[in-house]
């Protein structure tokens, strides 16, 4: 699959995580899953605001320059 180099510009990666890529402020690809995270050459399970690392995307290989990957964690509310 494809590689891609990253910036964490807010928050944290988590490996396993799911995302979303968009392409010019558009959603291209939805529901992906973050398979491999690394910081050099060192697998990772999380990567902090401010680092670089490079990941793979689920199914997904189609990445281009430019392109943002935002992460998100879905959370279960119990009712009040």
């Amino acid at each position: 699959g494809t590689i891609a180099g990253c910036l964490v510009q807010s928050g944290v990666i988590r490996r396993n995580g799911k995302a979303r890529l968009l392409r010019d402020n558009v959603v291209v690809a939805e529901n992906l899953t973050v398979s491999s995270l690394k910081r050099f050459k060192d697998d990772a399970t999380e990567v902090r605001e401010g680092f670089e690392c490079g990941l793979t995307l689920s199914s997904y290989s189609d990445l281009k320059l430019g392109d943002q990957v935002e992460t998100y964690e879905l959370r279960e509310k119990p009712r009040s």
